[in-house]
């Protein structure tokens, strides 16, 4: 009876000991947001960005920001309320941010683009604008987006109310989801160090590309200088691509669309060493 009672005991403490785990799990902050730019400060730089981008339909934005593990680290609009921009935008700004993170690398990953040749780019960064061409039938990555799902938990979780304030429940959740149109970008730091991406959704998206970029060069984010990608411009390495003829097929293989009121890509800012 003793033998029963004392192995009955241990078991509970151990069910005790791995819940309180999983709790302090639950409850952990997301390691790679820490470096990252606030809510306050993306928020700032979303609103700047949107009023300085003069293509598209001249809408209210939504931006969100994940961390090298694809967990959302801030998510912020620009108009007065959470409605003042599409709905919608929400999860796909985030979607787009965690398909920029899934799909780049920087110069410490091996076996990235010049890791074995000197003054050759080093690791490679994919914007979800490049994304297009590549995922429609026939093209090199089709099927790309069916995979790594939007988590609808993480996405929908918590009280509307918050959607877009430095209380959002998505913050802190792994959101998923592959996005293959323009507005996700990469973010890069000094050193040419990847530590994480930036979704911006709620405009064309073309335009959504133009507000992304000039919000992660506000962000000081934009270190790809020498960054391997596919625009042929390397001061511009995962620029938006519109090459994409009257057969509608892309000529690299990674064109995007173009959009209503379309952009001048090639005057956005050059990116950072």
């Amino acid at each position: 009876m003793l033998h029963r009672r004392s192995r009955r005991m241990t078991a509970l403490f151990a069910l005790a000991a791995i819940s309180m785990a999983g709790l302090a799990y639950a409850q952990a902050p997301a390691n790679g947001c820490g470096s990252l730019p606030k809510y306050a400060d993306l928020k700032a730089a979303l609103i700047a960005a949107t009023a300085a981008e003069t293509s598209g339909l001249n809408n209210n934005m939504w931006g969100t920001i994940v961390d090298r593990d694809g967990i959302v680290c801030a998510v912020a609009f620009t108009g007065k309320a959470r409605d003042s921009q599409w709905p919608g935008s929400r999860v796909i700004s985030a979607q787009k941010a965690n398909t920029a993170n899934a799909f780049g690398l920087d110069s410490s990953s091996s076996g990235g683009p010049g890791q074995t040749a000197s003054g050759q780019a080093k690791g490679l960064a994919l914007s979800t604008a490049n994304l297009f061409s590549a995922v429609q039938p026939g093209g090199s990555l089709y099927g790309l987006q069916a995979s790594n799902p939007v988590d609808t938990n993480v996405a929908y979780r918590g009280s509307a109310a918050a959607y877009g304030t430095a209380t959002d429940a998505m913050v802190g959740g792994k959101i998923g989801g592959v996005n293959v149109f323009g507005g996700g970008l990469a973010l890069f730091a000094a050193g040419q160090k990847m530590v994480g991406a930036i979704g911006v959704s709620g405009d064309t998206s073309c335009s959504d590309h133009m507000i992304a970029w000039r919000t992660r060069n506000a962000l000081k984010l934009d270190h790809l200088a020498g960054v391997g990608g596919i625009s042929g411009d390397p001061m511009r390495p995962d620029n938006i691509v519109f090459d994409i003829g009257a057969n509608g097929q892309s000529a690299g293989g990674f064109g995007h669309p173009k959009c209503i009121m379309n952009p001048d890509q090639t005057k956005l800012p050059p990116v950072i060493q």
